[in-house]
């Protein structure tokens, strides 16, 4: 397996790792997990073939280095599951567990398989563990809240291994190997020091550099801290940061070295650090950072730069400038943000981020649309910082902030007072997702975002809102199966088009109610819908959108075998797409009016349309239904007793569909070619 990275928001699926680790310490454990993992199970030794993938937990308080011990293990043992390491974070930065459907629908994402948009979580958990039941993975499921999160997304399969980090025991999951870690033993603490101060220092006064470590109680995290503030001070001894701990006896390691790295920043940079309790899913980026703050992009990116070599931030491994705030400071800084912000200013800053966010989607969207003037002209009349050089690195962009923008999404929702910024913020992240991603690949988010519309709607009591807001729902349920749940939301949808008075909603509700009636092989319900729908259509002379509905309506009569009504429709089909001058529409019309006098056992009839159909569909220039007409031909004389005209029939279709595939592979290799030089 390559080393290529997929991130899909929270997960990745990596190959093996590449490159020396940078792991200090943890010998022992590291030693006992390993041999955990060849150490015979409970089933094993009662002579049964485990049921499930073993799983290995560590355990330990935020900045303790768990995560970064469950990674060097996973960087030690990876070359044994040859399919890939999937990585995935069970817990949001406010402490908030993240849901199983989410989880589950990320780590399948990860393994290209897309899941039904809107499944359950018990759904999108059988579906994992279908997907890796063949597989040999290794799942590295980090800041897991409880069992229940855990037990969810275990393998079927003991080919398998889960390493999950835990602040304390997963307690119900059966023959679980636990490791509980302390804090770093003095060599490696002292070691972890010298990488940001030096060695100088520390071979100058090795006891003050390993009172140090014990002061910091060799977590990692308050380390990382103390040898940042050292760093920063090349003229500082370590003995005085040293002493300047004990002098503070409150609180944890951790608590009383951010305490001192926080108090000697400029005011500016200390500021921007507690607003980065603000970030969505602890992602921050350069231009989330300036609308917190109000300072320039360039500004923001050295001090976000900065707070990484202080300890406060880590870099993100992505092509673009990202960084995340470790979980074990999130609290730290939610705290500092509600002491020395008022609730309106912390309510300006989270507005500035949502409103920049807003600003790039739409800059986003926009770059996809070349062949648009006032498009372009409004990219050009946007300040350089907020636009995307290609298409392409939008499109980056939109991939690797993925997380985050769901996560603002949610943030938005959830306070209740933004739901404005919230409603723009989720009209331009469909937008944009569309337009780079496509409808069917971001039905998942889509779902999601549309859920979290009608939420708002509801509570603002936006009848418009909510409407289509369960369309879209309803749509996305039609398409993954659950037609039933669809139909709830298409009456319900219709209920508040009519509520306002909106007759666009409340036509699309009809016809969508008529269309799952459809689907649920109702037919005289379904016909009946349409019909009002007609009506509705109609009555307003929307003619395009009425020829579309009778046809409609013939196809439920079709189902029904009321093969007279049928025609009838598709007659008058024919005739509204003959008056609007849609030469393609009134072909495809025809091709079903002759669908359906066979049916009737009119082959004459049928024979006469189809090749009425021939000719309208050459004049629409469709290709692929003048073949598909032809074979139809091509049947009916079959069965009409003339075998010879038939394989003139069936000689044009094969001609014309071999013009269709030519044009498609010209096509392909058009496209391989552009990507290439691009």
């Amino acid at each position: 397996m390559t080393d290529q990275v997929v991130e899909t928001g929270d997960v990745r699926l990596t190959g093996h790792a590449a490159g020396e680790s940078q792991f200090l310490g943890r010998t022992r454990e590291l030693k006992e997990l390993r041999a955990d993992i060849e150490r015979a199970g409970l089933d094993t030794l009662a002579g049964r073939k485990p049921p499930r993938a073993r799983v290995l937990l560590i355990a330990g308080r935020p900045g303790s280095g768990r995560t970064a011990l469950a990674e060097e293990l996973v960087h030690q043992v990876a070359d044994r599951y040859p399919d890939g390491v999937l990585r995935a974070r069970l817990t949001d930065p406010d402490g908030t567990p993240v849901p199983v459907e989410r989880a589950a629908r990320d780590l399948l994402t990860a393994l290209e398989h897309q899941a039904p948009a809107g499944a359950c979580g018990d759904d999108l958990a059988d579906s994992l563990r279908s997907a890796l039941a063949d597989r040999r993975a290794l799942l590295l499921l980090d800041d897991a809240a409880d069992a229940e999160q855990v037990d969810a997304l275990l393998p079927d399969t003991p080919d398998c291994l889960v390493v999950a980090v835990s602040k304390g025991p997963l307690t119900g999951i059966p023959d679980v190997r636990p490791c509980t870690l302390g804090g770093l033993d003095a060599k490696s603490g002292v070691e972890l020091l010298s990488r940001h101060t030096g060695s100088v220092r520390i071979t100058v006064d090795p006891r003050a550099a390993e009172g140090l470590a014990e002061e910091c109680q060799g977590q990692p995290a308050a380390l990382m801290l103390a040898g940042g503030w050292l760093a920063a001070r090349p003229k500082a001894a370590v003995l005085d940061l040293a002493k300047q701990l004990r002098t503070d006896p409150e609180g944890t390691a951790l608590s009383r070295v951010f305490r001192l790295a926080y108090d000697a920043l400029p005011a500016t940079a200390a500021r921007m650090l507690r607003l980065l309790a603000l970030a969505p899913a602890g992602l921050v980026d350069p231009q989330a950072a300036s609308a917190l703050v109000g300072c320039s992009v360039d500004s923001a990116r050295t001090t976000l730069e900065d707070f990484v070599a202080l300890g406060f931030l880590h870099a993100v491994d992505s092509p673009l400038p990202q960084y995340e705030v470790p979980g074990c400071l999130h609290p730290m800084l939610r705290v500092l943000a509600g002491h020395h912000e008022r609730p309106a200013d912390l309510q300006v800053a989270r507005a500035r981020m949502l409103e920049r966010t807003v600003r790039l989607l739409q800059v986003c969207r926009a770059i996809t649309e070349t062949d648009s003037p006032q498009a372009r002209q409004k990219l050009l009349d946007m300040p350089r910082a907020l636009r995307f050089p290609t298409p392409r690195a939008a499109a980056d962009w939109l991939r690797l902030t993925r997380p985050a923008l769901l996560a603002s999404a949610r943030l938005a929702v959830g306070d209740g007072e933004l739901d404005t910024l919230a409603r723009r913020l989720m009209a331009q992240l469909v937008r944009a997702m569309v337009a780079h991603v496509g409808t069917q690949a971001a039905a998942p988010d889509l779902y999601e975002i549309h859920s979290l519309v009608l939420e708002v709607a509801e509570r603002r009591e936006l009848p418009r809102e909510r409407a289509a807001a369960l369309l879209n729902l309803g749509d996305l349920d039609a398409r993954t199966g659950r037609t039933a749940d669809a139909l709830v939301r298409y009456r319900a949808a219709l209920d508040a088009g009519r509520e306002v008075d909106d007759p666009y909603a409340a036509g699309r509700a009809m016809e969508s109610v008529g269309g799952a009636h459809l689907e649920l092989g109702d037919y005289d319900r379904a016909a009946d819908w349409f019909g009002r729908a007609l009506a509705e259509r109609l009555a307003r002379g929307e003619r395009a959108d009425a020829a579309r509905l009778y046809g409609r309506i013939a196809a439920a009569h079709t189902f029904a075998g009321r093969y007279g009504e049928a025609l009838r429709n598709w007659r008058a089909a024919i005739s509204g797409h003959r008056k609007l001058g849609d030469v393609a529409a009134q072909a495809r019309a025809l091709s079903e009016l002759a669908r359906v006098q066979e049916y009737a056992g009119r082959p004459d009839e049928s024979l006469r349309t189809c090749r009425e159909a021939v000719e309208w569909a050459r004049r629409a220039e469709d290709t692929r239904l003048q073949a598909a007409l032809h074979l139809r031909v091509a049947d009916t004389l079959d069965h009409l007793g003339d075998p010879a005209s038939a394989g003139l029939h069936r000689g044009a279709a094969e001609r014309l569909l071999g013009e269709v595939n030519q044009a498609d592979d010209a096509d392909a290799c058009e496209i391989r070619t552009a990507s290439a030089e691009d």
